[in-house]
């Protein structure tokens, strides 16, 4: 009977040998495939949204307080409980993820992760004169569960009709161009701007930008810059450098970027029409005026990454972030596993 007892231990002491040495190396074969992925966090589509991994860091005292950092499908949001919109909209766009076309079905809705007292309701936009303007916009979501997400008030803010329709709507598919016809990837941060001691709320407080921004980097070529537009009916749009708007938003926008990097300016386009697939983008000059936002710590980003991959995504998202392996690459994995499994299995027999 101890015989028999002592056979069933290293039996499953050897099972549970065996299943720990598969799961490992499944990690490692897999990992040789897919460099950037971790097992214990597969919510890495949600910091894949920014550059180098690395949120925008707010640096004015008066941004940081009663903030919601939010992960949806397809971008991220820091959304302010205090003016009850996002102070910033952050996405990564690629030719693959903008190849993937979805009918637009409008469905805004309230954030109700977002505690009563801070959340946008729509009631508040009813009759108020202003549009509904997405940061992170429709056009630029993959799939139904991206493109709802876009909906949600955490991802509006109050927008005069002219501006969004028209020079909004322009720079967003401008933006979409330069990806498509250059095969370019593009990382955009998107957010309003509140100047002013006296700001215009509507509803229950919802305050209304006096400008909006979008601020794009492109890494394939260098191309950097920043359109900003008052949030008005003028269709005025102007192009700054980064370190202009941080110095303006008090924002550091690119954290991972130099300030050298952030004072270039380029000739970014105002419409679609302006990009063409085989001529660059110009430079225009590097501004040694403005005043750059203060360099982050790693400490710093650290912590802020740790709140967005605190929140929970949809499988689809996180798939779409991945890479794909090929079905002989998955035959070659799964052979490879099997007959490791066999030696260790023939070793534990001896």
């Amino acid at each position: 009977m101890i015989g028999l007892k002592s056979y069933a231990v290293k039996l499953i002491l050897s099972l549970v040998a065996i299943g720990s040495f598969a799961f490992a190396f499944a990690q490692e074969k897999i990992s040789q495939y897919i460099p950037n992925l971790n097992f214990s966090n597969l919510n890495s589509a949600c910091l894949n949204q920014f550059y180098k991994n690395a949120p925008p860091v707010l640096l004015k005292e008066s941004l940081t307080r009663n903030n919601f950092p939010l992960c949806y499908n397809g971008f991220t949001v820091m959304y302010s409980g205090v003016s009850k919109t996002p102070l910033w909209s952050a996405e990564y766009l690629s030719p693959t993820r903008l190849s993937q076309k979805i009918k637009r079905e409008d469905n805004f809705h309230p954030e109700m992760s977002i505690p009563s007292i801070y959340r946008a309701e729509l009631s508040d936009y009813r009759s108020s004169g202003y549009d509904r303007g997405h940061m992170s916009p429709n056009g630029d979501m993959y799939d139904k569960n991206s493109q709802y997400d876009s909906f949600s008030l955490a991802n509006i803010v109050p927008q005069a009709q002219k501006n969004n329709q028209q020079v909004w709507r322009e720079l967003e598919e401008a933006t979409r161009a330069v990806v498509n016809k250059q095969k370019q990837d593009v990382y955009v941060v998107t957010g309003p701007v509140f100047s002013g001691k006296k700001l215009n709320t509507i509803g229950r407080g919802v305050i209304v930008p006096t400008a909006v921004y979008k601020a794009v980097y492109m890494p394939k070529t260098g191309v950097i810059g920043a359109y900003i537009a008052p949030n008005d009916n003028s269709l005025h749009v102007q192009v700054i450098s980064v370190c202009e708007l941080e110095d303006m938003l008090g924002v550091n926008v690119f954290p991972e970027l130099t300030d050298e990097q952030k004072r270039n300016l380029y000739n970014l386009p105002l419409t679609a029409a302006q990009v063409k697939a085989n001529k660059k983008i110009d430079y225009l000059h590097w501004d040694g005026q403005s005043q750059c936002a203060q360099d982050v710590r790693s400490e710093q980003i650290s912590a802020l990454q740790k709140q967005f991959k605190s929140q929970k995504t949809s499988s689809s998202s996180t798939i779409e972030s991945l890479p794909k392996i090929d079905e002989n690459t998955k035959d070659d994995l799964i052979k490879q596993l099997v007959n490791a499994l066999l030696q260790y299995i023939l070793q534990l027999v001896k």
